[in-house]
């Protein structure tokens, strides 16, 4: 399968390959493919299969920033595509089927005028198909229509029903939260900034750093920042209790390369000693996290969900009352092009309704802006689809999201990690959580949307992602979250 690939109506000389994957049906990623090369003008997919495919690529769309978007599923053929037509053929799709999922045909007479411009673009596209230079002109112009579109539709949708759960009073206290880092604890500017703002915070655990050796536990620090919020009128949640990768379990396990039986007998182990000691004072417990993606001891799929299983069984036993969260990470999946030992996020999410788990809430963790699979930016309408996707499954979505507040290293480099609308600084991160955060509360099934990144923290995941800066100035997305607890506790305090 070939692209080709235009700038301004010229041959491209460079395309930013970075997370670009291929995907079958339901948007899975595909594991056989062998390379995804640009040259000369063209991208190159080789594969072993002749399946329909499409490609999904970090992509620049003017005044609207570079996302990671998707073309439709294309057969095979000998003549290549012209990337730019199938980008826009795509969007211009995902806004019709949103358009009928969301009832937003009145909405649509708003936006005639801009819906028009896109589709009649794409037609002239179409028309000078035998033209690829002209017809990636205007494929490229009807793409950015359709990305302004898009957004407006999203941003639409979810004021309406964010609108109607202010009314309904479906918004409580506890639904803004942050996740803290215990280590700040006892800083005054920084007790001040969580406790004026967050009513929900979470507090991490790492099981690796609990028990460092096997048979002993140290929890004097995780004591410590349990005892500073008790009594602070907070819902507290903690965890994960359990995530597979290397920093994150005991290294003595990894060391003696522990079956399945052994890990699993820690595990609950493990579980059962926390949630009994401080079940008083936590509410959630996000007891499993990325066991979709995230598996350093290579389990089977039946050893993924019966880990999940044990990890909720531990919780439920040793403290009835508590929730307990099953969180999903790379809700795109484009690790599971790479990773074998994993589980594409839905497919996960649906085995684990289906085997009759026990549990109260999924988790779901987006953040994005850092070039690594499932960290490259998607655009709001993206974000509103995928969260769509958790509508049926009936339980509650508690989510997890940061952004950075500055474009830096490579790692946040806008070319390779993506960006939204413009290079990353505090106010555009500021809109990107306003617009964020309605899109996310509109959705009736969102219980909680946390931050995970308070303070920009070199040794942060996103080092530039806090919403107060290292000096503990608040920044511009600090006070728009600000904006929407105190319409939530406006909300919740007027009279029925």
């Amino acid at each position: 399968m070939r692209f080709l690939v235009f700038q301004n109506g010229k041959p491209a000389r460079n395309v930013v390959l970075s997370g670009a994957y291929l995907f079958g049906m339901d948007m899975v990623p595909l594991r056989n493919v062998e390379s995804i090369m640009f040259r000369n003008g063209v991208i190159e997919c080789v594969r072993k299969s002749d399946d329909a495919a499409g490609l999904s690529l970090l992509w620049p769309v003017e005044d609207a920033g570079a996302f990671l978007l998707p073309t439709t599923r294309l057969p095979e053929r000998d003549e290549p595509y012209i990337l730019n037509v199938e980008l826009a053929r795509a969007r211009l799709m995902q806004i019709t089927v949103k358009r009928e999922d969301w009832a937003l045909f009145e909405e649509m007479d708003k936006f005639a005028d801009l819906a028009h411009e896109a589709q009649e673009l794409f037609i002239e596209a179409l028309q000078h198909i035998s033209d690829p230079p002209k017809a990636s002109v205007l494929a490229d112009a009807a793409l950015k229509k359709a990305m302004l579109l898009s957004e407006r539709l999203s941003l639409r949708y979810a004021e309406q029903y964010l609108s109607l759960r202010f009314r309904n009073r479906g918004l409580g206290k506890h639904t803004l939260g942050c996740c803290i880092e215990p280590s700040r604890l006892g800083n005054e500017r920084y007790d001040k900034c969580v406790q004026d703002m967050f009513s929900f915070v979470t507090v991490p655990v790492n099981w690796g750093q609990i028990v460092p050796e096997k048979g002993r536990y140290d929890f004097a620090a995780f004591e410590k920042c349990i005892e500073r919020l008790a009594g602070k009128r907070m819902a507290i949640n903690c965890g994960p209790l359990l995530c597979f990768e290397p920093a994150k379990v005991p290294g003595w396990l990894l060391a003696q390369k522990a079956g399945f039986e052994e890990v699993r007998e820690q595990a609950y182990e493990f579980i059962g000693k926390i949630v009994s000691r401080y079940g008083k004072y936590v509410h959630f417990w996000t007891v499993i996290s990325g066991m979709n993606a995230r598996n350093c001891f290579g389990f089977t799929y039946e050893q993924m969900i019966e880990m999940t299983r044990t990890a909720c069984l531990a919780a439920k036993a040793a403290d009835a009352k508590g929730r307990r969260i099953i969180e999903i990470t790379h809700p795109w999946g484009e690790y599971y092009a790479t990773e074998k030992a994993t589980i594409p996020p839905l497919v996960y999410a649906d085995v684990v309704i289906q085997s009759g788990i026990s549990f109260d809430a999924f988790g779901l963790v987006l953040e994005l802006g850092k070039n690594q699979p499932g960290m490259h930016i998607r655009d709001m309408m993206q974000i509103s689809s995928k969260l769509d996707c958790f509508a049926t499954v009936n339980k509650p979505l508690h989510i997890v999201t940061a952004v950075p507040g500055h474009d830096g290293t490579e790692a946040t480099d806008c070319m390779r990690a993506g960006v939204w609308k413009k290079p990353w600084d505090p106010a555009v991160q500021a809109e990107w959580v306003e617009q964020f955060y309605k899109i996310a509360l509109g959705r009736s099934y969102v219980s909680t949307v946390t931050y995970s990144h308070l303070v920009d923290d070199s040794e942060a995941l996103i080092p530039t992602a806090g919403l107060i800066d290292e000096k503990m100035d608040p920044k511009k997305a600090f006070l728009t979250i600000g904006k929407f607890q105190k319409m939530i506790l406006k909300s919740a305090a007027a009279p029925k």
